[in-house]
């Protein structure tokens, strides 16, 4: 997996999402990495709502999903 970055849409962030999602995908979320964690957004509605994660949360998270 690689990732590519995503328009910001107006946002001071670099987002990303996955190579393996494609631009007319039935859904995709991207991530954006910022001083004080993590940002996590819907691709289908890049204006609308995010989720933040501290550092420490973020990286709870991967490890389970790599392990599940």
């Amino acid at each position: 997996m690689s990732v590519k970055p995503s328009a910001g849409h107006g946002s001071e962030f670099t987002w990303f999402k996955s190579s393996y999602s494609t631009d007319d995908g039935p859904a995709c979320v991207e991530v954006a990495c910022a001083p004080d964690g993590v940002h996590v957004r819907d691709s289908k509605h890049a204006p609308g709502p995010q989720l933040a994660f501290t550092p420490q949360q973020w990286a709870t998270f991967v490890s389970y999903a790599a392990d599940h």
